[in-house]
């Protein structure tokens, strides 16, 4: 529908010139042939040359070609018949001008050259005055000025359709990278909802299925911290993928303030934990509570996972401009392991090649994209520590 309105609107302008040109040409003739001796008087055939030399041009955007050949054999021929020089020349101007907008330099020149073979004519054989060799220089001037404008504004057209090409490009590669960046975000946090929920709930179905034939009672509290931690995970896992869809009402993220909570759950897995504020609590950023509390969640899924105790320390910091958190434990850690890879550190179950690395990677990039610092490796009186330094706004 857009396009149909602009082709009509520019067949409507092409109809307006033509006929703004029609009539300056029928008023002005006449008086150019006043200032020129020895032209031919206007009359009947000189009005009929010239509307068809001006009326043409209404075509000129969908036949560029065959309106430069129609006001080309008319300008000629007015020329030729002895009619003073004037506004023909302005239609002739135009024609000439639209085929090197409209085409390709190539066939737009020839169509040019063309034109100006036809109108030398009148240089050299005129029923009015043949100005002979000394003719040709003005004539040319005819075709050279509008075709050289013609061009240029054919270059800009296409370089400016080129820029905003581009800009179209990169505005959908811009959005398809936000996208990728989201849905990396987003199988990060399930990757730590399910991850964290899964390793609690593996623990404590161990624990069920050895206190089952022992101790039956005992077992059910195993089983309903089974329940719980699984109910949770999903809840999480719920708030997590609810960003997804579009419209939904997004819930407040997990943050530091989560921790007892998790201290809690861990607990019904047989992880004790020591929590620990260093610092006054306050509120932080969203994406630095978050990663804060990823980073601790993480870390307590390997211990939970590899460090074969039933005890961890988590430290929480808080400083002026920055938030640490420090998760320790005295596991069967080995006196090598790597910061590259929690599940690469010898002595702990899991070894080289398993996914936990994928928990890690994650951990650094959550702190390396908030300009912080993580640092993760065997402690020298035994164990394993997790560090992390995340920056914060200093308060006002």
């Amino acid at each position: 529908m857009r396009g149909n309105g602009w082709r009509a609107r520019d067949a409507v302008a092409d109809a307006v010139l033509a006929l703004v040109l029609f009539g300056f040409g029928q008023l002005a003739t006449g008086l150019a042939g006043d200032n020129q001796p020895g032209s031919r008087p206007v009359d009947g055939l000189c009005r009929v040359v010239l509307a068809v030399a001006t009326l043409a041009l209404a075509g000129r955007r969908y036949a560029p070609v065959g309106t430069l050949v129609v006001v080309t054999l008319a300008t000629s021929t007015y020329l030729v018949l002895g009619y003073p020089y004037g506004p023909v020349l302005l239609a002739f101007l135009v024609a000439v001008y639209t085929v090197a907008a409209r085409l390709p330099v190539r066939p737009a020149a020839l169509a040019a050259g063309g034109a100006f073979v036809v109108l030398l004519a009148h240089v050299f054989v005129s029923r009015g005055p043949t100005p002979g060799w000394t003719g040709v220089l003005p004539a040319s001037a005819w075709v050279v000025v509008p075709f050289a404008v013609g061009v240029v504004v054919r270059v800009s057209r296409e370089a400016a359709a080129r820029t905003r090409a581009e800009e179209v490009r990169e505005r959908a590669e811009q959005a398809r990278r936000q996208a990728d960046e989201e849905r990396l975000r987003i199988a990060q946090e399930v990757h730590d909802v399910v991850g964290h929920g899964l390793a609690a709930i593996s623990m404590q179905a161990e624990i069920a299925l050895h206190l089952l034939p022992k101790r039956p009672e005992q077992a059910e509290v195993a089983l309903t911290a089974i329940s719980r931690s699984s109910r949770e995970a999903l809840d999480e896992l719920r708030v997590t993928l609810g960003a997804v869809r579009r419209g939904a009402e997004r819930e407040p993220v997990p943050g530091l303030a989560r921790l007892p909570a998790l201290c809690d759950r861990l607990a019904g897995a047989g992880l004790v934990l020591d929590l620990r504020l260093v610092g006054d609590p306050r509120e932080v950023p969203a994406a630095v509570d978050l990663a804060a509390y990823r980073v601790v969640q993480e870390a307590l899924t390997n211990v939970l996972r590899h460090a074969g105790v039933a005890r961890a320390e988590v430290t929480v910091g808080y400083r002026a401009d920055e938030v640490t958190v420090e998760v320790t434990d005295r596991g069967v850690g080995g006196r090598h392991g790597t910061a590259g890879d929690l599940d690469l550190t010898p002595g702990r179950s899991g070894g080289p090649g398993q996914a936990g690395g994928h928990g890690l990677a994650g951990m650094r990039e959550r702190v390396t994209a908030l300009g912080g610092q993580l640092t993760v490796g065997p402690r020298p009186s035994g164990g394993f520590r997790v560090w992390a330094r995340l920056p914060v706004e200093p308060s006002p």
